[in-house]
């Protein structure tokens, strides 16, 4: 297909701060795609999952200003909900954004003066251009981006614990208790581990606490 008739499937699209790591309480665009390869998304496949912990919904194109775009159309849609002439701040997030973001989306982004933030699971390479990476493994899963700016883990994974990721080319390494029926205790492990561990910060989730999307 020519890649200026490319379409992308977006779950949904919204200006707000975002809530987790190290922008976190920063002026945000989410621009969420639809689909992920750790999980369908379903409840019923929740217990197979390779993730089994997902809090997000991430099926279809029914959210707020979701759709299928064409990137000009994409563009568009951010510029009108970006509420002044700075630099817009955009999170390609999920699901997984990297089933849908290529070169060709994030070089029409940049074209437009977009700062580009991703969060990830690692699993599928990323185009060149990106401004902020951030990257959150998941147990049972092939990493293969094992660089970038951010490197966030939801703690505590049994298979998957701090010391297997710790040594990996990232400038900043988050811990993000698990969210769910043990948050309590999940905080307080990761609290732990943190002061126990001064490479790790706690991330947490701040749009939550503030009841914002």
């Amino acid at each position: 297909m020519n890649k200026i008739g490319k379409q992308y499937k977006i779950k949904e699209i919204f200006y707000t701060l975002q809530g987790e790591g190290y922008h976190a309480g920063r002026p945000a665009i989410f621009v969420r795609f639809t689909g992920c390869n750790l999980w369908t998304g379903r409840e019923e496949d929740r217990t197979s999952a390779v993730c089994q912990f997902c809090d997000t919904d991430f099926i279809g194109t029914d959210g707020q200003n979701g759709g299928v775009y064409s990137s000009t159309e994409l563009v568009e849609v951010i510029k009108s909900l970006w509420p002044d002439d700075s630099q817009i701040f955009i999170v390609c997030t999920g699901g997984e954004p990297l089933l849908q973001l290529d070169q060709f989306l994030v070089d029409t982004f940049r074209k437009n003066k977009i700062y580009i933030a991703v969060e990830t699971n690692g699993t599928k390479l990323a185009p060149k251009g990106i401004d902020w990476l951030c990257v959150s493994p998941k147990a049972g899963s092939e990493l293969l981006l094992t660089k970038g700016q951010e490197l966030k883990l939801v703690y505590p994974q049994k298979a998957q614990l701090p010391p297997t990721v710790a040594h990996l080319d990232f400038d900043h390494f988050y811990l993000q208790p698990m969210d769910g029926h043990w948050i309590k205790a999940h905080t307080h492990e990761t609290v732990l581990y943190c002061l126990a561990n001064p490479q790790w910060k706690i991330s947490i989730q701040l749009h939550k606490i503030l009841g914002i999307d």
